[in-house]
């Protein structure tokens, strides 16, 4: 006679093995939508403070010196085209830097780039060579308004590499272009 197969053994299995991937999807949306609503809310804050500077130099020093911990980074440098030159702020002070690395990184490209590293962007200076993450933001200033760069940068070589944190990065890059619009003439 034939051999006798038990489907009900096989399906039990079956629908085990699928609650079990429905379960550890469910339990990576909610771990996404904790960090992502923790980004959110680190990024308004970031804004509220920025909001709060009482002129330019202020502003670069909250960008520069308090959105590191603010946002859970290692460094932040701001860099603007200035006349015909270029300058770049991070927690080391303002540096005149050569117009050309910061053409290079606005470029025409992305209005947000998010990237692994083996050494950060030259315009992050001495913390350059900690940092293995980077996002680099450009400043779009309608004239007479500057342009330029927040860069963002961590240790940890992973971090920024999602959609949804572009988008947050671009209102960032957006929030500031205009509150240093705000402040020059």
């Amino acid at each position: 006679m034939g051999q006798l197969l038990d489907f009900e053994g096989h399906a039990v299995a079956s629908l085990r093995r699928r609650v079990a991937e429905v379960e550890e999807a469910n339990q990576d949306l909610i771990a996404f939508a904790r960090g992502h609503s923790g980004a959110v809310a680190a990024i308004h804050q970031a804004v509220i403070d920025a909001l709060e500077a009482d002129g330019l130099d202020h502003l670069i020093h909250v960008i520069t010196q308090a959105w590191p911990h603010t946002l859970g980074l290692d460094a932040v440098s701001l860099a603007l085209f200035v006349e015909d030159g270029a300058m770049r702020a991070d927690a080391s002070g303002l540096q005149i830097v050569d117009r050309r690395l910061l053409e290079r990184a606005v470029g025409d490209g992305e209005g947000v780039v998010l990237r692994g590293v083996e050494r950060g962007h030259p315009l992050f200076g001495p913390a350059s060579d900690l940092i293995r993450a980077e996002a680099l933001i450009r400043l779009d200033g309608t004239p007479p308004q500057p342009s330029g760069l927040l860069a963002l940068g961590q240790r940890r070589p992973q971090g920024f590499e999602t959609r949804h944190g572009s988008e947050l990065l671009l209102f960032l890059g957006q929030a500031v272009s205009r509150m240093i619009g705000r402040w020059l003439p």
